[in-house]
């Protein structure tokens, strides 16, 4: 791996999400200059690296702190750096920016105060936290993530308001509360309460506005979507899913960001039972989900969305349009794709699965894959997925057959054994 990127991922950015953020640095710092995702590639991936033009060497310095020599280029003599080193303070290095041609304004000097000194090393920690809390949800469920989660945001809150830090790194810092907020959001989703999630969800947005991170907005606008929906606030949701697709053009988001959002829009159109309009959405996003990219240009946030959730999209609207027999082989085939490290998603698509094959009449196989999801679910906690499996068994006590009666005694027992 290239020394640059390697510092851009230590940074936290992809590729595109570094492309946006040189555009908004050299606004900010009046400086004419760009880059293109294939621009960086060809920076990150030859050897020796295509040397910047003057401009970009001034904003590549200015991002990183660092003399464009210590980012893997060779730079000849009279191209020295526009930022210079005025010495080691610990963790923090701080840099002063020289007056002249191709030079900036001191607007990276670390503040007079005093307070611990946040450098890249406790960035890649922080980092880890943060994407440890997929791994918790994903495993367990909502409610032990938002434990975590809430340890961190007060961790973060606390390090922004008394630690010493770059504008760079303080502008990380304030980056991960957002992608954090959409996390909590999340989890309020799947666990309750829904006012909870919406404020969570309005804070993601607010922060990553503030910052001028449209990718972080559009991860907090695709939750929103999901909670407008669960708040009968449709007509929010589905302006939430156009301005997702507004700030994706703009910012050139790649194929995986624009399968988020066409999953959100066949949620909108599915809730509100314009089915023609699910079914475009639908084929927009396999259209999306066929495009090659690179996983590392894909956000944390949107990793998820694939194959696996277009299969569960699409027998969702066959579900819902009174369809359950057409909706079983796309609920099996979502079943059958999911990765093991996907234990709370599993029980919720196998629990999907059960209530399906009973709304078709699949009395004996229905049960059976319910009995099998509340057996291998005792490690999660999801009032979601509660609910789900209290309605089948609503359902199921309705009739009169053995599997149902046995299904529905096990149920019992497990909810008042307290093991779900």
């Amino acid at each position: 791996m290239s020394k640059l990127a390697r510092l851009r991922k230590e940074a936290g950015y992809t590729q595109a999400a570094f492309v946006a953020a040189f555009a908004r640095e050299a606004a900010r710092l009046g400086i004419d200059a760009a880059v293109s995702i294939r621009q960086l590639r060809r920076w990150e991936s030859e050897s020796p690296p295509p040397l910047p033009h003057p401009g970009q060497q001034a904003v590549l310095e200015v991002m990183f702190g660092l003399p464009l020599a210590e980012t893997g280029f060779d730079v000849p003599t009279h191209r020295g750096a526009t930022v210079q080193r005025i010495g080691d303070d610990g963790e923090v290095k701080r840099r002063a920016f020289v007056a002249g041609t191709g030079a900036v304004a001191a607007a990276a000097i670390l503040p007079d105060r005093r307070g611990p000194r946040i450098g890249m090393s406790d960035m890649v920690a922080l980092h880890a936290r943060l994407a440890n809390l997929y791994a918790v949800d994903h495993r367990s469920g909502g409610i032990p993530a938002k434990a975590r989660a809430r340890q961190l945001e007060q961790h973060l809150t606390r390090t922004l308001k008394d630690a010493v830090y770059t504008s760079k790194v303080g502008r990380d810092l304030q980056a991960m509360l957002s992608e954090l907020h959409s996390n909590q959001a999340w989890y309020g989703y799947d666990s309750g309460p829904v006012d909870e999630a919406r404020t969570a969800s309005m804070e993601a947005l607010t922060a990553a506005q503030l910052i001028g991170d449209e990718l972080l907005q559009i991860s907090a606008l695709e939750t929103l979507v999901l909670i407008d929906i669960k708040a009968e606030r449709a007509w929010e949701a589905t302006l939430a899913v156009e301005t997702a697709y507004g700030l994706a053009s703009k910012v050139g988001a790649g194929p995986a960001v624009h399968l988020v959002i066409a999953l959100r829009e066949a949620n909108v159109s599915m809730h509100v039972g314009d089915t023609a309009a699910a079914r475009r959405a639908l084929s927009r996003a396999l259209s999306y989900q066929s495009r090659d990219e690179d996983i590392e240009d894909v956000p944390h946030w949107a990793r998820f969305a694939g194959p696996v959730e277009i299969d569960y999209a699409t027998a969702d609207m066959y579900a819902r349009s009174a369809n359950p027999r057409r909706a079983v082989p796309f609920l099996r085939a979502a079943v059958d794709g999911l990765g093991g490290g996907y234990v709370r998603n599993a029980a919720w698509y196998r629990s999907k699965l059960a209530s399906t094959l009973l709304d078709a009449g699949e009395v004996e196989e229905a049960c059976t894959e319910m009995v099998g999801v509340i057996e291998s679910c005792g490690g999660i906690t999801s009032k979601r997925l509660t609910g789900r499996i209290r309605a089948f068994q609503k359902s199921v006590d309705a009739i009169d057959t053995t599997a149902a009666r046995d299904a529905s005694e096990y149920i019992h027992q497990t909810m008042r054994g307290g093991r779900i």
